[in-house]
Order: C-alpha cells, then structure tokens, then sequence
C-alpha cells in the first residue's frame, strides 16, 4: 500500500477514530498486517479519498477498536498480540466462500486451509468475535443456485460452531461499472440473482439453519427476509460492540452506552432493551447498510486475492 513514512504530521486538520475499518477495500491482514502495525507505531496514515483523490492523515490516537476484514487473516494471527498488549479491541469479518473450481478468488489458499485458518482464529479469540461472511453469493450458467447452497452447506456444517453469525450478500453487477467489465471478460456469464432467487436461498438457509443455529443477515441488501430469520445487518455493528467491549469506558462514551436500571428479565425481552445508545449510522455508505461511523483506512487497487467480483480493484483482464 503506498502510504508516507514521515515521522512528524503536516499542520492539517486530521481525522482521529475512534472505529477503523481494516479494510472493506483491501485485505489488510493477508497483505498489510506488518504495514498496519508499523503505522500504529508511527501514529497514522496517510489515506487516499478514492473518489476525489484528496489525502488526509488519519491518528490513531483516539483508536479503541479495529474491524478486520479478510478472505485470509492466517498471516495476521501470530501477529494479534501485538494488538492485545496495546489493549486495542477487535474483531474479524471473515469472508470464508468456495468458488475453488471457478477460479473466481483465484489467489487464495486452498479451501481447507481457509477452514482451519477459520477454527484457528475462533478457538484464539472467541466465536463471537469471528463473523462468518458468504459474501457474495454469485450464480452462473454453470454454477446454479443448488450447487452452491451444498457449498455453504459443507462450509456451515464445518464451522458453525466456531462463530455465531453468518452474513450474506448477492452479487452486484450493474451498480458498480468495474465488476460489470471484469465479469464480462469471464467465459462463464455472472448472472443478476432475482427476488424469487433470493427468497429460494433465505428459505433453504432458514432449514440449514435448524443445525447451525446462526443469527444470518444480508449485508446492504434492500430486500427484507425477515419471514425466513435473516435481518439486515451492520458490520460496523453498536450492539456487538457493547456486547463485546463494554468494559472499554471511551468505546462506550463513543456509542452513548447507557444501561438502564432494570433487572426484572422478562421471557422473549430482546437484550437490547436493557441499554440505550446513540444512532451513529455510517452516511458515507450504501443506503441499505447498516453500520455504524467508522474510518475505512484501506485503498483501492492493492489487493491481491484476486477475487473477479471485486468494485475495488480496477484490473481490466481477470485471468480465467
């Protein structure tokens, strides 16, 4: 990632987190890991606005919590002391698809190793702080809607018990300009997945879900399939984090975290009930998503896992 090694920050107004995302733009614990680390010794980053170009510094001073986001962290684990011992906070959205035999994240570690990458994080650092993402799902004339559910269903029945969430997405292919032309470099047509589609994959994840047990979402998805279980969620998510890091007096400061005080639990009563917080939605994202503010610190074009469906890399030919 090209970033500025300076020691001393120029005598503008900089961005200081207290949420960073790392990163929705690039994988920065498969590639970035030692980079990141490295920043937070230094104090910041230098982060590129992909849409106007402007650099602004961004500090980690008043950092109290990372959101990892990857197809393989395996090369940040080792490394997740150095975050514990700063007494940072975090946890991981793990996007963990098998699209193996069409080549589609052509430069990822083999589907096995990606499991045991994935019961590896969760036994290190908790089930509740390892999301499980397919994401997205992604149909074609030789891929069909079957097919793949029997791939989430071998990913499921392996993992469900190292996490206790599952998100999911479809594919977007006319929104974004990028994945249209790289998809249609591809010999297998990528297919628009239609709402009686989706509605087939909420109902046959509503029965897969009789085993797993999962709480299953959409990630920025309009359609609501609530009748099936699945929420909309939020990635950067205010209850997970109180859930997780109430301890954390700043973080809780940050999300206007106030418990009430009631103690009479009543039957069916959603956990939420029991605290009030601030409504911090993320207005630079899409519409239908769901997280709360965060600062995004990855850049578009410096990843390297090769997935054809990706709006962040801007690679016109797609190796099939």
């Amino acid at each position: 990632m090209q970033i500025s090694d300076g020691i001393s920050f120029p005598d503008i107004k900089k961005q200081e987190p207290i949420i960073i995302s790392a990163s929705r733009a690039t994988d920065i614990p498969a590639f970035y890991t030692d980079w990141l680390i490295s920043r937070i010794e230094a104090g910041y980053i230098k982060w590129k606005n992909p849409f106007n170009g402007q650099i602004k510094d961004v500090s980690f001073a008043k950092t109290r919590l990372f959101v990892f986001w990857s197809k393989n962290p395996s090369p940040m684990l080792r490394k997740l002391s150095y975050f514990d011992e700063k007494g940072y906070n975090y946890y991981f959205q793990f996007t963990l698809n098998d699209y193996e035999q069409e080549k589609w994240e052509k430069n990822l570690p083999a589907l096995n190793q990606r499991l045991e990458n994935f019961i590896e994080l969760s036994e290190l650092i908790g089930n509740q702080k390892v999301i499980w993402r397919f994401d997205p799902f992604i149909i074609s004339d030789k891929l069909h809607p079957e097919e793949l559910l029997k791939r989430i269903e071998n990913i499921g029945d392996q993992i469900y018990a190292y996490t206790n969430r599952l998100v999911i997405s479809f594919i977007d292919i006319d929104i974004y300009k990028r994945v249209k032309r790289n998809l249609s470099a591809l010999p297998d047509e990528i297919k628009e997945i239609d709402i009686p589609t989706m509605n087939y994959f909420a109902r046959e994840l509503m029965r897969l879900n009789q085993k797993w047990n999962l709480k299953i979402a959409t990630c920025a998805e309009q359609i609501d399939l609530h009748q099936y279980g699945i929420e909309h969620n939020r990635c950067i998510d205010d209850r997970l984090i109180i859930k997780l890091f109430s301890d954390d007096t700043e973080l809780m400061n940050f999300l206007g975290y106030k418990p009430t005080e009631q103690t009479d639990f009543l039957i069916g009563q959603n956990e939420n009930s029991f605290y009030s917080y601030k409504k911090l939605k993320d207005k630079g994202q899409r519409k239908f998503c769901g997280c709360i503010k965060s600062k995004d610190i990855g850049q578009y074009n410096t990843c390297s896992n090769g997935c054809v469906y990706c709006y962040a890399n801007s690679k016109r030919k797609i190796d099939s």
